[in-house]
């Protein structure tokens, strides 16, 4: 099939989105291929799309667990097989996934990248026949990037593997400087290509408030603007009181969070999705592989901690291309938190190392031993047992996870899963020689297809109520059986995962950290900080303009409809010649204070213009008089 026939059939669209059938073409013709398309562009169709061309299994690299399981359930359900590989699953069952990738048809294999470096993974590697290498959220390979993860570094080192294959590299917010990185860290060969859609979004009325009334804000956009909206606040406490307020207004909200259990967080997530709810308030735990074309607005109550992150969450709104609004409530106190946030994210690496060797006394490793291996783990419980500050501890631990030393997952919420691994002559005598136990077997076989090939997830409830038993009853059947070889039984799971990469390490050295690098990383997301404070302080710049020039994009024009451009329209200085005044006017106040009548001789316009920007930019406050009645710039 063509590619466009194969759209047709599994997603049932005439057309790809530009640049989509560009980038296929591309991977086809065994190019190695970057590309940047922002949130809602298409992302894995550019991978899915080929993998299903090509003979063998498309391996797909992810660092969202949450996303892999939900990408891997949407394929199935279009006949795609599809599977993935993750911390929290069993040794057993990775090993039978990775032998239907040798052995079965899997087309795509979705896997976390702490997984490239196992030796488990590495050795089957070598068996597969490998259509392509897609990697997901490509930026976390950069340093430069706003989401580093040191084991995306293991990529380039597996496609020593198969040389042949292609790398196509995808992620929804990079620099030109991320972008350049990705494709050197990824070894791409001469003559790659490189797709980019624009940044812009035209239907989107960017807006920041600075207002101490934060609350009070959101509940005027909420009555004002009709439709779908999320609210992202700074922490799960928040998103409860923020829902309970909106609640209190008549306005239909919920709360999400990575520590809601799964049950509660997918049918929240379906509620809004299906309209039930209108608003949904949460972490930035919400929205990833979401695609509701209709969400009218999205507000952050606080500042995100960069730009990019912020245009990846703001960019879920008015998919539809219709109205839409993007709003950031802040006061001075959120502009210092963020200062502060970056400095505790980087606690000392003393602490660091003490909190390392706190971890492996806790799981009672020996020295050189424990890599890959897996536990649950609570903070709240670790902390008490070593009378450790839950922040910094987790600061801690991401120090470690990016040093290349552990992974932390969020609780993985992986349902009850089964396989039947004994052959259909010994479930034919089960059913004859074992009445108790093979109606169990066969309500599985008729409910579940797929269940000899891979596990497949179970509702124990629906189960249960088949077989005319309890769900505790149905579980120790399960367990029976298990015991008998005749199904692999992985019950519910809702911990938080920890998973240690390497063996234990000396803490006579710096457990083998690039201390440098981590220096390198508090700066890059100090300035990162900086360009978050720079976009809501401006009062002067468009406001679209100012996120294209951070992602290296050229805008002509401005937007006309954020709230720097209505305001200055509402003092008719809408054209970009005011925009080059403004900048004469700041560039020569940084350097000494001036007096209103020495302006127009310095700046290239006529007096009227200058007297009008002046006092625009005054009446913004950012121009201000000292006590000598000179002008100073006042940021």
């Amino acid at each position: 099939m063509t590619a466009l026939e194969v759209l047709k059939k599994y997603w049932g669209y005439d057309s790809f989105r530009a640049p989509q059938d560009e980038i296929i073409a591309a991977v086809l013709e065994g190019k190695d291929t970057l590309a940047l398309l922002p949130t809602g562009g298409g992302k894995s169709v550019c991978y899915q799309v080929p993998a299903l061309m090509k003979e063998g299994v498309c391996i797909v690299v992810s660092p969202l667990i949450a996303l892999m399981k939900d990408q891997v359930l949407h394929l199935r359900k279009r006949k795609i097989r599809a599977s993935a590989v993750f911390s929290g699953m069993s040794r057993h069952e990775i090993d039978i996934i990775l032998d239907n990738c040798i052995y079965g048809n899997v087309k795509l294999l979705y896997v976390s990248p702490e997984r490239l470096k196992t030796e488990l993974f590495r050795e089957r590697l070598t068996k597969m026949n490998v259509s392509l290498f897609a990697v997901d959220e490509a930026h976390c390979i950069s340093q430069w990037g706003y989401d580093f993860r040191p084991p995306y570094l293991e990529i380039a080192e597996i496609r020593s593997y198969h040389p042949d294959v292609p790398v196509l590299a995808l992620t929804a917010s990079a620099t030109k400087k991320v972008s350049d990185d990705i494709c050197h860290k990824l070894d791409f060969k001469k003559g790659y290509k490189s797709f980019r859609k624009s940044f812009s979004r035209p239907n989107i009325s960017f807006l920041s408030y600075d207002d101490g009334d934060k609350e009070g804000k959101l509940l005027k956009i909420c009555k004002k603007v009709s439709g779908s909206g999320i609210v992202y606040v700074r922490n799960r406490k928040k998103t409860k009181e923020i829902a309970e307020l909106l609640q209190k207004e008549g306005i239909k909200a919920d709360y999400y969070h990575a520590g809601l259990d799964m049950r509660k967080r997918n049918a929240r997530q379906e509620a809004w999705i299906n309209g039930h709810i209108r608003v949904i308030v949460s972490t930035n735990a919400f929205g990833m592989g979401i695609d509701k074309a209709d969400v009218r607005f999205v507000i952050h109550i606080g500042l995100p901690d960069s730009l990019e992150s912020y245009y990846q969450e703001a960019g879920r709104a008015g998919r539809d291309g219709k109205r839409a609004y993007a709003a950031i409530l802040f006061n001075r106190r959120d502009a210092s938190r963020l200062k502060q946030s970056v400095e505790e994210k980087y606690p000392p690496i003393d602490f660091v190392k003490k909190v390392y060797q706190n971890l492996c006394d806790y799981y009672s490793l020996a020295l050189g031993s424990g890599s890959g291996y897996s536990f649950d783990f609570e903070i709240v419980d670790f902390c008490r047992t070593f009378r450790l500050q839950p922040l910094h501890t987790f600061n801690a631990l991401r120090i470690l996870e990016n040093e290349g030393l552990i992974v932390l997952n969020d609780a993985v919420y992986l349902s009850p899963r089964v396989k039947v691994v004994c052959e259909r002559q010994v479930l034919y005598e089960l059913e004859v020689s074992n009445r108790q136990l093979a109606p169990v077997t066969q309500a599985i076989l008729r409910s579940y297809e797929g269940a000899f090939d891979y596990y497949v997830r179970i509702n124990e409830k629906q189960l249960a109520a088949t077989v005319g038993l309890s769900v505790e009853q149905l579980r120790k059947k399960l367990e029976q059986l298990q015991k008998l070889r005749i199904i692999s039984y992985e019950p519910y799971k809702d911990k938080p995962q920890i998973m240690f990469l390497l063996p234990r390490q000396s803490n006579k050295s710096d457990l083998g950290m690039n201390v440098s690098a981590i220096a390198f990383r508090r700066k890059v997301s100090m300035e990162k900080a900086r360009g978050m404070l720079f976009y809501v302080h401006n009062k002067v710049k468009c406001r679209e303009r100012v996120i294209l020039e951070y992602f290296d994009e050229r805008s002509l024009s401005n937007c006309g409809h954020c709230d720097v451009c209505r305001e200055r329209e509402r003092e008719s200085l809408r054209s970009d010649a005011f925009d080059l005044i403004f900048e004469e006017i700041r560039n020569v106040l940084l350097k000494e204070p001036k007096s209103v009548r020495d302006l127009p001789e310095l700046i290239k316009a006529g007096n009227q213009d200058v007297v009008k920007a002046v006092r625009w930019l005054t009446d913004q406050g950012l121009i201000r008089e000292n006590e000598e009645m000179k002008l100073e710039w006042a940021e």
